[in-house]
């Protein structure tokens, strides 16, 4: 297998959570360094997208609980600033007296968005072939090369079937320092978290819009970087999406030569996290053979033993679509202790558990801590997600192990039911190489950031939040033993909200 599986372990050893740890960090914020939440380059005029965006027919929870044909292959320009709006947008702003907050329509781990989005595509109806960035600080598309270079992300998948007839090929991208300024080396894991909701949202508004769309994960890293011209010690490529089909075969690649283009520093000086640069090495794909051989897909192992069979919710229960759903998401800051239905948590939990369509599947395992979920015993549970079964664990009241394991804060302990995805990251290490470890934790963002769409779609609240890796595993052993954490997500009801579902 490609990559450095030993050097991946590593990483994951050494940006654990544990309470000795934290008891023993020193590390304070500099907020005269607060790095800036966009990437701008200066000298490039921007190309504005609409914003008459009109809200997609479909109903939030048909969206995310049954994707339906894509039928829809062109894309223009229209379609791309619906995508990018409501995936990386800034919804709202809100300015004080040192400056001011931006609201983005995915969740981000500090709110220091360090998920760039770019666009390869061919000619479109409305938009010049070409290599874009989007600037969402100014809602407009920024052209970094002209032609037609997606036949260059096409040899770098190695002939991905899905971008050979894509129109449109995303590409999104991580400043490491402009999350690291607060998480440092762990960053490199917040990197697939922030693309993971980013992702939930545009796969749920392409399937709203009956939009084709394939997450390529497995790709030469230097040649993707190359084509965007990034600098490969602050900013990487980590992964694409293939959006639209039947388009003409891209032409040969027009020669790629360095750009030199200025940006904006992110902020007055940058710190370097070694074990970053190590992790995304011990991960990274030099060759089509190593892109090939990572595509082997990570399957749940199956859950032996009774369960509680779950009957999710219908899927027009929800009037709203998607668009509305993510303009009212944010992150809860704080739960009642009230309890949510139990078809409540089902529909969510098989949002979460809908396949992700991508050459590199891992499939997470969902461990639950139930507080106060009506037609639920309290108690912890695994969910076979293939069933949509939940096999008990042990019964008992754990709000005060819930708070404990998010690192001590009350809104685990609050919630009405935590949920954790974990995987054997030995078994996704064997069959996917180090590479894997990208998509095992991208595969448990995308189910966070699914659940964060369905429970706000339900009225619900939901927060993500991080945890003690060990503590968690201990926590739902012996079921759990071996396997890492890679995400958790807070439910309930949010303070001031009624119990009916179904709010346009």
């Amino acid at each position: 297998m490609a990559g450095d599986a030993e050097g991946v372990r590593s990483y994951h050893e050494q940006t654990k959570h544990s309470p000795a740890r934290l008891r023993s960090d020193p590390h304070t914020l500099d907020w005269g360094n607060m790095p800036r939440p966009f990437k701008v380059y200066p000298d490039l005029e921007g190309l504005a997208l609409p914003h008459d965006l009109s809200a997609s027919t479909r109903p939030a929870l048909a969206a995310l609980l049954d994707p339906g044909p894509a039928t829809k292959s062109t894309i223009d320009r229209g379609d791309l600033a619906r995508l990018f709006y409501f995936s990386a947008g800034v919804l709202r702003r809100r300015s004080y007296p040192g400056g001011e907050i931006f609201f983005r329509a995915a969740a981000c781990t500090g709110a220091l968005y360090h998920i760039d989005l770019y666009v390869a595509c061919a000619e479109l109806p409305d938009l010049e072939a070409g290599v874009y960035h989007f600037g969402p600080h100014d809602f407009a598309l920024r052209r970094l090369r002209g032609g037609d270079h997606r036949a260059a992300l096409v040899a770098a998948t190695a002939g991905e079937p899905a971008l050979l007839g894509a129109p449109a090929i995303l590409v999104y991208t991580s400043t490491f320092w402009r999350n690291a300024w607060k998480y440092r080396a762990r960053a490199y894991r917040h990197s697939f978290w922030d693309a993971g909701t980013i992702l939930a949202n545009l796969l749920a508004v392409a399937a709203a819009a009956a939009i084709p769309a394939r997450v390529v994960q497995s790709f030469v890293d230097a040649d993707v970087n190359r084509l965007l011209d990034l600098d490969v010690e602050r900013e990487v490529a980590l992964g694409l999406v293939a959006l639209g089909a039947g388009a003409a075969s891209p032409p040969a690649t027009p020669p790629i030569s360095p750009l030199g283009l200025a940006t904006l520093p992110p902020s007055a000086h940058e710190i370097t996290y070694p074990l970053i640069g190590r992790a995304h090495a011990a991960t990274s794909l030099a060759s089509p053979e190593d892109v090939v051989a990572a595509r082997v897909p990570v399957p749940a192992p199956p859950l032996d033993g009774p369960g509680l069979p779950l009957q999710p919710l219908p899927g027009d229960t929800v009037v709203s679509p998607i668009e509305r759903v993510i303009l009212r998401r944010g992150s809860t800051r704080r739960f009642p202790r009230e309890p949510i239905g139990v078809a409540e948590l089902a529909t969510i939990l098989q949002a979460a558990a809908q396949p992700l369509d991508t050459d590199c599947p891992v499939t997470p395992e969902p461990y639950l801590i139930v507080h106060a979920v009506d037609g639920l015993d309290p108690g912890s549970y695994a969910l076979d997600t293939a069933r949509l079964t939940l096999v008990p664990l042990r019964a008992g009241r754990f709000r005060g192990e819930a708070g404990h394991l998010g690192l001590g804060q009350d809104l685990p302990a609050e919630a009405a039911v935590n949920v954790y995805w974990l995987v054997d990251l030995e078994a996704v290490l064997a069959r996917q190489g180090a590479r894997g470890y990208r998509s095992a934790q991208l595969a448990a963002a995308v189910a966070g950031g699914r659940t964060y769409l369905a429970a706000y779609g339900l009225d619900l609240g939901a927060t993500g939040l991080t945890f003690f890796d060990d503590d968690v595993t201990t926590f739902f052993s012996p079921r759990a033993a071996g396997r890492s954490v890679m995400f958790l997500m807070a439910i309930g009801r949010p303070p001031g909200r009624g119990r009916a579902v179904g709010r346009g």
